[in-house]
């Protein structure tokens, strides 16, 4: 994404093409990981009803923790690791994943990835 300036929309959410892989906390409280190159586009898919065969009747979603990566092979490894993970790994990883955040930090930096493991 060389001289790409990244914007955030008021939500939080990365407005800008990219590689994301993303957990969302579904209505019924499930929890749902995916991977996409547009948050939004992807996010309102779901909510819509039109994303993933999941996430369908289990709205609405909301999206719990993201991270960013350099590329699609990136993005689909990070997915399945993230999906091997058992629920109380996941929680974690999005609880350390929001304290990164609040301490200007990036979701996915060393700060959130070594609490999960």
């Amino acid at each position: 994404m060389k001289n790409c300036t990244k914007f955030t929309s008021a939500s939080g959410i990365p407005s800008h093409k990219g590689h994301f892989v993303y957990i969302l906390r579904c209505g019924d409280g499930s929890l749902y990981t995916g991977y996409t190159t547009e948050l939004p586009r992807r996010i309102a898919e779901h909510n819509a009803g039109k994303g993933a065969k999941y996430t369908r009747g289990r709205g609405p979603v909301q999206l719990v923790y993201m991270e960013e990566g350099a590329s699609r092979s990136w993005g689909q490894q990070r997915e399945e690791e993230i999906k091997r993970l058992t629920r109380a790994k996941k929680e974690r990883l999005i609880e350390a994943g929001a304290k990164c955040l609040a301490e200007g930090g990036r979701a996915g930096d060393e700060c959130s990835t070594e609490l999960y493991r």
